[in-house]
């Protein structure tokens, strides 16, 4: 077995880490999240169209690249490296949910030339701890009440998962906004009692939650491999005692485990991401599994970041925070650590 990436698929990597390091430095992307109110650059949104980003898994019939979850899993891990703001990864699945879906090659179309954006409502009141009732699609209308809906006030349309199917819903619909974490991630709660589109059947969402754990798996890796980076570089030159701090053994051994924690993560993520691109037997464990463990490494690997930089690890100078605040909305997005365990228990039979 290989398990190294392919020429096309390296390419892709060092091809999107230079897009972003041009296109998205980290200067630009802490004055977004700090001062626009929309999370995301539409400038930079259609740099990733232009780049055929936005149509990563979108079929070529539509205007799209049509590659698969490895390449998405790449792209993904440069874009949480880069902190990236707005909402590639959720529109990326509600375009693979629409390509799953079928006949919306119009709609796909429109998503990869950054036209438009389509975000999934997935999360219900009973998730949120309220005791409400799961959304239904009846007569054309979909109504129901969903929360931390990603990027809802700046969504064209929202996919809307209920116990009937997915519908798809277009603006107008008001959004309540809610507070979050994450500076360059945008949540709101959005009331439906509105006129809808059935799409697909309930079975796609399935599907989709399996590429959302890998995705949001790849992301905690590209911010695992930054934080990584930056650690290394501060205790070669912080001193203490006339010596760089790294060369205390102690320090040295928690690096040591970081780069375990960041190198396991890689190892469960591309193995998940070759699962879903194979239709292995063993998919919905593997996605589990790498979301599972990325949400519990990326915890370690932020915390000892941080604690390595000392007294500055957190302050608002330093850019840090953001990854660790980044790190922390994705481990309980798209599936908790906690769920994700639950799903691995279901999936080994248990």
């Amino acid at each position: 077995m290989k398990f190294e990436l392919s020429d096309d698929q390296a390419l892709l990597r060092s091809s999107t880490r230079d897009f972003l390091a041009r296109a998205c430095p980290f200067e630009a992307s802490r004055k977004t999240m700090e001062h626009d109110p929309r999370g995301y650059d539409p400038a930079l949104w259609r740099g990733l169209a232009e780049m055929g980003y936005l149509g990563l898994t979108v079929p070529a019939r539509a205007g799209g690249q049509g590659l698969g979850t490895i390449e998405l899993a790449i792209v993904l891990e440069e874009m949480g490296r880069a902190c990236l703001p707005g909402p590639y990864l959720d529109v990326v699945l509600a375009a693979t949910l629409l390509a799953a879906a079928g006949g919306q090659d119009a709609l796909l179309a429109d998503l990869s030339a950054g036209r438009t954006i389509v975000t999934l409502a997935r999360e219900e009141a009973l998730f949120a701890g309220g005791p409400g009732t799961p959304a239904r699609f009846e007569a054309g209308r979909v109504r129901g009440t969903k929360y931390f809906v990603p990027f809802a006030a700046e969504a064209d349309a929202l996919l809307i998962a209920t116990r009937d199917g997915v519908c798809l819903v277009q603006k107008p619909f008001a959004v309540k906004a809610l507070a979050t974490l994450d500076p360059a991630q945008r949540f709101g709660e959005v009331r439906l009692d509105h006129a809808a589109t059935l799409v697909g059947p309930p079975g796609l969402l399935a599907r989709i939650d399996l590429v959302a754990a890998v995705g949001a798996g790849a992301m905690l890796l590209g911010i695992m491999g930054r934080l990584l980076e930056m650690t290394i570089a501060y205790v070669q030159t912080r001193q203490a005692f006339r010596r760089p701090i790294g060369a205390f053994q102690a320090l040295q051994h928690r690096l040591a485990d970081m780069l375990l924690r960041t190198e396991s993560t890689r190892s469960a993520v591309y193995r998940a991401a070759w699962c879903l691109d194979t239709n292995d037997a063993d998919a919905g464990l593997a996605c589990a599994a790498a979301k599972a463990y990325a949400g519990d490494a990326s915890r370690l690997v932020c915390g000892e970041a941080i604690q390595m930089h000392g007294g500055i690890g957190f302050t608002w100078e330093l850019d840090l925070h953001f990854y660790f605040k980044r790190a922390k909305t994705l481990e309980q997005h798209y599936g908790s650590t906690e769920s994700q365990l639950e799903r691995a228990l279901v999936a080994t039979g248990y």
